[in-house]
């Protein structure tokens, strides 16, 4: 399943960063990941300072 951004984001941008396939972007007030181009490589997971990616 595709990673999803929990409302913890603090719209730091190192995920955006992060993603191989850029499958995030800005979103309104948290970073969001469009599922349908997220390779699950768990890239932002990694590299997030408040966890707040994660597998659905």
């Amino acid at each position: 399943m595709a990673y999803v951004i929990s409302d913890e984001c603090v719209s730091c941008g190192a995920c955006e960063a992060e993603c191989p396939v850029n499958a995030i972007s800005e979103g309104d007030g948290k970073y969001v990941i469009d599922a349908d181009t997220c390779v699950e490589c768990g890239a932002c997971a990694g590299v997030c300072p408040v966890g707040a990616p994660s597998a659905e």
